[in-house]
């Protein structure tokens, strides 16, 4: 279920990947589960870019990269040296900020977008903080729906952008987790065969997505992902 979660936020509904990576801490210790879900992740962004290939803003993506690298130094140093039974509330506490700042966007709109500032310490701010909650939880999908939400991006080039940003820092995470033992032969068959489920959530996604309330499955989805971070750190 987690597979066709991951699949399904990949295909345009984000918020759904929290509930996926906290529920995954579930069945996994908690770093085991960060090295198991990146290749997921991987395959769904694979997925994303060909169907959004057309629709990415490159200079939002450009400019963030170099501030996502030191969050991922960051975390990276982090995550070598913290335990599992550290890093579960960690992830847990994230993920509520993350809710919250999802929320916080839902709820304020426009307005919530005036108070963030559009200069190079909010682009700053905002890079070392997606690249660090990426490296250590996979758990960046709201820091950037709120960095692209302030850039103004129409529907499809929101996620077109997302898709590619992705995809890149994913990619760039691979040789760092293969290094910390996060990622393994047996972790990798073990993706191998979760693919079709991975697909599957990304063509429900698509099929789905014009015809769903996104504001009440959204809603739906931050109270379940509550629910597993609340669990997480306590």
């Amino acid at each position: 279920m987690c597979t066709i979660f991951i699949g399904f936020a990949k295909a345009g509904i984000s918020s759904i990947g929290i509930l996926a990576v906290t529920f995954l801490m579930y069945v996994f210790p908690a770093k085991e589960s960060v090295g198991i879900v990146l290749p997921m992740l991987i395959t769904g962004d694979l997925f994303a870019i060909i169907y959004y290939r057309r629709n990415v803003v490159w200079k939002h993506i450009i400019t963030l990269l170099p501030w996502v690298f030191i969050g991922l130094i960051v975390g990276y140093f982090l995550l070598d040296v913290i335990s599992d039974s550290q890093l579960k509330p960690i992830i847990g506490g994230l993920v509520l900020i993350l809710i919250i700042l999802q929320v916080s966007r839902e709820k304020f709109g426009e307005k919530f977008n005036e108070k963030l500032p559009k200069s190079t310490w909010f682009t700053l701010f905002m890079g070392i903080l997606a690249g660090f909650t990426t490296m250590i939880g996979n758990a960046a999908g709201s820091i950037m729906a709120i960095y692209l939400l302030v850039k103004g991006l129409p529907k499809r080039d929101f996620i077109g952008t997302g898709a590619w940003y992705f995809i890149i820092v994913n990619l760039i995470k691979v040789p760092f987790y293969i290094h910390l033992g996060l990622i393994t032969v047996d972790s990798i068959t073990l993706n191998l065969w979760l693919i079709p489920t991975i697909l599957i959530g990304a063509f429900i996604g698509i099929a789905l997505i014009k015809r769903i309330p996104q504001h009440i499955f959204q809603a739906l989805i931050l109270v379940f992902a509550a629910c597993g971070a609340f669990g997480l750190i306590f």
